[in-house]
């Protein structure tokens, strides 16, 4: 069964180009990833779409309120598919700067959901009754504020549609990705192609020496340092990592 994702947005023009090119485009092409697109406006309750309206108690900016939100997701949630069928509900997800910042850990999570259902936010925000009584999860792009959610929303899907069977030429090609779970968290090691040499920058001798043994401990140790001083973060974290892998079965 194929991954759906619906978007709610107040700007669907933003999404054609990402939809329809690259490994998004390619995954839904082949029947792995179904994106529908929803207007928020169409749930408005006036003739002028209105969909958002200033704070109670004072503030700056409009908040999105929760009549056309909730209505827009219970519709999705009640359409019936070409074989009669109600689609899964869906986890709905705000993409907001307060929600859990989006790392591969959580794309690896998301990629086995039937269904999601993402909303696009906009202006100050979201009614907080819309977080608390409508939305399973709320997600970020990090510590600093986007002009909406649409930007966040195709990140997550790409970073999920990726993962999905057969996305990608070869499957083994996100196995070894910066924090994938055979990089054990860590960053990726430098990659190489040819020529051989440019402008007297050369390919590190043991990449071409043909001994895939000694190749691997490189990777693997050029992984570490880059982790180490790139982000020493992560690299805090590496022992806790290195316990849990070797605890498994």
């Amino acid at each position: 069964m194929a991954l759906r994702v619906d978007i709610l947005t107040l700007f669907c023009e933003m999404f054609a180009p990402f939809m329809d090119t690259s490994i998004v485009g390619r995954a839904r092409r082949k029947g792995l990833v179904e994106i529908h697109l929803t207007n928020i406006r169409d749930f408005a309750a006036d003739k002028y779409g209105s969909v958002d309206d200033a704070p109670f108690g004072g503030g700056h900016g409009m908040v999105l309120m929760c009549p056309p939100i909730f209505d827009a997701v219970e519709h999705l949630r009640a359409q019936v598919g070409p074989e009669g069928k109600v689609a899964p509900p869906g986890k709905v997800i705000l993409l907001t700067p307060q929600g859990r910042t989006l790392n591969q850990g959580l794309a690896d999570e998301l990629k086995n959901e039937q269904r999601l259902i993402l909303i696009a936010g906009r202006y100050e925000g979201f009614d907080e009754r819309i977080r608390t009584n409508l939305a399973d999860m709320e997600v970020s792009l990090g510590d600093f504020v986007l002009s909406g959610g649409e930007i966040p929303a195709m990140a997550l899907v790409d970073a999920i549609v990726r993962l999905l069977p057969g996305a990608l030429g070869k499957d083994e090609s996100t196995t070894e990705e910066s924090f994938q779970q055979s990089q054990q968290g860590m960053l990726e090691y430098p990659q190489y192609t040819r020529p051989r040499e440019f402008r007297g920058l050369c390919v590190p001798d043991v990449l071409l020496n043909g001994d895939h043994a000694k190749i691997a401990a490189w990777r693997v140790e050029q992984a570490r340092q880059r982790t180490k001083q790139r982000r020493p973060d992560l690299w805090r974290d590496f022992p806790e990592k290195q316990k849990k892998i070797k605890k498994r079965p």
